[in-house]
């Protein structure tokens, strides 16, 4: 496939909205392979036991994962595209297998209803980050400090179990994920204003916007799952 870049004698320039289109379309990837995932798992008695019957295996996956899109985020420009697109559909689909879990805990109908909600906010707030000539940057250290806060204050209440942190977390981490979604279609507007030397180059920043959106689109999910989820 031709890649969509207007070359100049020295870099290669890449109009937004090609490029826009080729981050949203692994991100919808990533999605379809979570939610892929998740159904192959569900479908498994042997899976279902094996992983969430052990919770070593449960928290193994959820530390690979972890360990995963650091090390994609970390190694990005050491990696040749195709390594960065195959680490990405494996942290997508082993993300799915640990999301299995929802289908466990809350109604489908309940999580179908959220994924909507989820869909619109995401699009309004990426529409707005794509749109608005406001520089956004002035929102990243204040988004990343909420957002280290909802984790300390998330992990925090594993032990604590107080109602009152879980709610305040998570509303405030909607806040954050809503923040992050505008903040980072700004910021992967603006790499793509600023050209790539290379289709390869090209292709791994495609690959690392649709990582971020995902993320964003995941962790915003998550916490309206909390709020508007019906548990069984």
């Amino acid at each position: 496939m031709e890649t969509p870049l207007n070359y100049t004698a020295t870099r290669a320039i890449a109009v937004p909205a090609d490029f826009f289109r080729q981050v949203y379309t692994w991100m919808g990837c990533g999605l379809l392979l979570t939610a892929l995932a998740a159904y192959v798992t569900l479908s498994s008695t042997t899976l279902l036991e094996l992983i969430f019957g052990n919770k070593m295996v449960f928290y193994g996956l959820i530390l690979g994962e972890l360990g995963l899109v650091i090390w994609l985020s970390a190694a990005i420009n050491k990696l040749s595209a195709k390594t960065a697109t195959l680490m990405f559909l494996a942290y997508s689909a082993l993300n799915g297998v640990t999301f299995a879990s929802i289908f466990l805990i809350y109604t489908k109908s309940s999580i179908v209803s959220t994924f909507m909600i989820t869909a619109g906010t995401f699009g309004a707030m990426s529409a707005y980050g794509y749109l608005t000539k406001k520089d956004l940057s002035s929102w990243g250290s204040f988004l990343f400090m909420g957002l280290i806060g909802v984790v300390i204050a998330s992990v925090v209440n594993i032990f604590m179990q107080s109602s009152m942190v879980y709610w305040v977390s998570t509303f405030c981490g909607v806040i954050v994920f809503v923040g992050l979604t505008a903040y980072d279609t700004h910021k992967i507007k603006q790499l793509a204003a600023q050209g790539f030397s290379s289709a390869e180059d090209y292709h791994k920043g495609a690959i690392m916007g649709a990582l971020r959106l995902y993320l964003d689109f995941i962790n915003l999910f998550l916490m309206l799952l909390r709020i508007f989820g019906n548990r069984r």
